[in-house]
């Protein structure tokens, strides 16, 4: 089987944006392969800095990703914290390649435009994310059409390697889903946490109902755009467009059945991410990244080899 790695970064809350654009995708693929669902806990020093937090997040990650319908038995759940061999990696890879390279990272480039502060640890994360794929030797990575560019770093820093020490990584090639939608947050713009527009995926029916009460709408319009965007992730079109049209400029009619569709999907996985505790969940990434370790040592005791610092 070919090897497929995604990760996902604990900086946050996951939200139904989430759901759809990583967490739904990898269920539907991770059997197909010989998975490995890492949680970048490392990539999240760059924006977080509560430490309690962090934690709090790497566990809510794990659990999300079971309540979901990953099996553990059937992908290597790991922390990237746990296995060493990445960091390493990574400053290896930074040595190849130059500051101008860095400098074109849209993360990088998008943090300066919008006039913020772009620590070392954003500028470098391309190679850290380039070792996170090479060192299994990564076949395939599903990634959205806006990440093509993080496969297109793995690919030029695999090929600067073999070309200095000889063949030693793949190159890695992308998944990418054309169907799925990016999910539109409670003011119209991309769902994302940086933008505080989103609704919880495992949040109380309040909870979501607050989020979805909070949606912008356009009272000059018979169909509201945000909530019918969101709507038509939820369910198919066919199935609720008699519902808008019986319901046209009835902003809140609209609005109480989106809370409904979204308290019906998420209600039995909620059920099953509140019964996993977290020592279910410690051993799920101990094992995993046991098994993580495992390859990724044999592989830089390659690396080591062919760098030359192995005496």
């Amino acid at each position: 089987m070919k090897r497929l790695l995604t990760g996902l970064q604990p900086s946050g809350a996951l939200h139904i944006g989430n759901f759809f654009g990583a967490l739904k995708p990898f269920v539907d693929l991770y059997k197909e392969y010989e998975s490995y669902l890492m949680v970048v806990d490392y990539h999240a020093l760059t924006s977080l800095r509560d430490p309690n937090k962090l934690r709090e997040n790497i566990v809510d990650i794990v659990k999300t990703y079971i309540a979901v319908g990953v099996d553990p038995e059937k992908a290597v759940v790991f922390a990237q914290s746990q296995v060493q061999e990445h960091t390493e990696l990574a400053w290896i890879l930074e040595c190849l390649v130059t500051v101008p390279f860095l400098e074109l990272s849209h993360a990088y480039k998008d943090k300066l435009a919008k006039g913020l502060e772009a620590n070392a640890g954003l500028f470098n994360y391309p190679m850290l994310m380039a070792a996170d794929i090479l060192l299994y030797d990564t076949d395939v990575v599903p990634v959205g059409e806006d990440q093509r560019q993080h496969l297109e770093y793995a690919r030029e820093a695999a090929a600067k390697f073999n070309n200095a020490y000889s063949s030693t990584f793949k190159e890695p090639k992308e998944i990418i889903n054309k169907e799925i939608a990016v999910i539109p947050g409670t003011d119209g713009k991309k769902m994302s946490k940086s933008y505080n527009n989103t609704i919880p995926l495992f949040g109380s029916k309040d909870q979501i109902a607050k989020a979805v009460m909070s949606i912008v709408t356009d009272s000059a319009g018979e169909k509201p755009i945000n909530v019918w965007n969101i709507h038509k992730a939820i369910k198919p079109e066919k199935d609720i467009e008699a519902l808008y049209a019986a319901n046209a400029g009835k902003y809140k009619v609209l609005k109480d059945a989106l809370v409904e569709d979204i308290e019906n999907m998420v209600a039995p996985m909620r059920a099953t991410y509140e019964s996993l505790t977290e020592d279910d969940i410690r051993k799920v990434i101990t094992d995993g990244s046991e098994k993580a370790r495992t390859y990724a040592s044999a592989k830089m005791a390659d690396v080591r080899k062919k760098i030359g610092v192995t005496i």
